[in-house]
């Protein structure tokens, strides 16, 4: 993430120092795209440091989920300052054209080749660190989906402003530019919308994954003292983190004590078989086995886990 924001920064003023000496919309697009970059990058260190803290008695869940907000917040961003000002200076150059120097462009041209090396080479870094932490699977991590989705978007991106640019120094139209820094705007629209839909399911309470709410739940109904498991959610409270909950209905003829022998068996069990599990609660019921059954979590309709 250090990388990326390191590149981002001197990109930026490369691009924005070369979009106004050569008069370019792709090229100023671009440059507002990685400003969004490096301010993204700035969220995304907060994330990281401000999710490490303890839990408290203001927040007792602990405050994994700082990494979520601020992931939203790095969406948000991406689709003001990249993908509406690509818009932007893609209308404008449709509406007023744009003033064309043969040196600026060579300029700009030249930014943008040293640009995508850089962008290629954090690219690289950051799917790199990506199979180290695991693969497919490292990318639950918002923060470093964020910096994979920022790079490969400012790849395309850059490759979309050297492409506009050079056909509006072949032909003289400036649409192709235009066209350049409207779909750059589109690209980066879409990757904001990707990754805070995202976001928001993982802050407004995401389920944990569906293998560990199936061994949970495997666990539970092979429990000789528990005759059903009536319900069992779950709910992501950081990225390695999450509570679980579960209704069960015990086998009849248990005294209190034994009751609670076999609730804290049960809870250490789950600790084990799922270490992401830090918030276990178990809530011993008799509720009829009809109502049960017709519960979102029994039937998997949405709000269930």
């Amino acid at each position: 993430m250090l990388v990326a924001l390191a590149a981002n920064l001197v990109i930026a003023v490369a691009k924005a120092v070369g979009g106004f000496l050569a008069a370019s919309p792709a090229l100023l697009s671009e440059a507002a795209h990685s400003v969004a970059d490096s301010l993204n990058e700035v969220f995304l260190l907060a994330a990281l440091r401000r999710s490490r803290r303890p839990a408290d008695k203001r927040h007792p869940f602990g405050y994994g989920k700082e990494r979520f907000f601020w992931s939203l917040l790095a969406a948000v961003g991406i689709f003001v300052m990249g993908g509406c000002f690509s818009f932007f200076q893609g209308f404008e150059a449709l509406t007023n054209g744009a003033e064309e120097t043969f040196s600026g462009y060579v300029a700009g041209l030249v930014v943008l080749g040293v640009a995508f090396l850089a962008e290629g080479i954090s690219l690289l870094r950051a799917v790199y660190q990506a199979r180290r932490q695991g693969g497919a699977s490292s990318l639950r991590d918002p923060a470093l989906r964020t910096v994979v989705a920022e790079d490969g978007t400012a790849v395309l991106g850059v490759s979309l402003a050297i492409v506009g640019m050079a056909l509006h120094m072949a032909t003289g139209q400036v649409v192709w530019e235009a066209a350049a820094s409207l779909a750059i705007g589109a690209l980066l629209v879409y990757v904001a919308y990707r990754l805070g839909r995202e976001a928001r399911d993982q802050l407004i309470g995401e389920a944990a994954d569906p293998e560990a709410s199936g061994r949970i739940r495997s666990l539970l109904a092979a429990q000789p003292e528990i005759d059903t498991v009536e319900a069992l959610f779950t709910m992501k409270t950081g990225l390695d983190s999450a509570l679980v909950a579960a209704r069960v209905d015990l086998v009849p003829g248990l005294d209190s004590e034994r009751v609670e022998e076999v609730a804290v068996r049960i809870k250490r069990s789950i600790a084990r078989t799922v270490p992401e599990a830090q918030q276990i609660f178990l809530d011993v019921t008799d509720r009829p086995a009809q109502e049960a059954r017709e519960s979102p979590a029994a039937t998997g309709e949405r709000g269930g886990a």
